[in-house]
């Protein structure tokens, strides 16, 4: 599996572009909907679905417009649907202010835990909440790869001071959900660079209060 990543949108949301067999995944366009249509058809790509770690604003800016254009199905854990119709509960509105605030139709799929396929990729999708109340990871065990939204980055993790938000909830999800993977398991997280899970065991300073080996 390509993975190909883009800084998008007011915040340098990474977006993920994951692609094999001439189709992809679009994961968290978070704005700049022109840039990931540009890739696409660079590559000659087929786009089969929008997935999103979670449905803060910084990560739905080119949602809608991709959707309508390109005719996907967009995919989020249903807690949180709300906050794709609502530029409040987003956090848009706070952030951009009225004129920029961000909302979009809801999701076409709920996400929830287990095995989930779409045309040739199969993930384990995994309840992540603490940054917000429905973030979700995807693992790709076959490529040794996580795709974490803003649950866990490199020396550092997401935010909980948000509504929704929770320190002991995202340490519980941390340890049990991504600290269980191996150790070479390769971290894209939705800001910043990639990581790996033993990397973060051994050296985040934020979860080492939380889980030592």
């Amino acid at each position: 599996m390509q993975i190909d990543t883009f800084s998008l949108g007011p915040l340098g949301t990474n977006c993920y572009i994951l692609s094999k067999e001439g189709k992809c995944l679009i994961v968290d366009p978070g704005g700049d909907a022109h840039i990931v249509k540009q890739h696409l058809e660079e590559q000659q790509l087929e786009p089969l679905a929008i997935l999103l770690t979670h449905a803060h604003f910084d990560h739905i800016g080119a949602v809608d417009e991709l959707r309508n254009d390109l005719q996907l199905d967009v995919y989020l854990h249903e807690s949180e649907e709300e906050y794709l119709l609502d530029a409040t509960v987003n956090r848009s509105v706070m952030f951009l202010g009225e004129d920029f605030k961000i909302e979009t139709s809801a999701p076409d799929h709920f996400l929830i835990e287990g095995t989930l396929t779409i045309g040739p990729f199969t993930m384990e999708c995994i309840h992540t909440p603490g940054h917000s109340p429905g973030s979700m990871s995807f693992i790709f065990a076959h490529d040794t790869c996580v795709v974490s939204g803003d649950v866990l980055f490199q020396q550092g993790i997401g935010r909980t001071d948000l509504p929704g938000g929770s320190m002991d909830v995202l340490a519980n999800s941390i340890v049990h959900k991504l600290y269980i993977l191996e150790d070479d398991v390769v971290v894209f997280p939705g800001h910043g660079s990639s990581t790996t899970i033993g990397d973060e065991k051994d050296t985040n300073p934020f979860t080492l209060q939380f889980y030592q080996r």
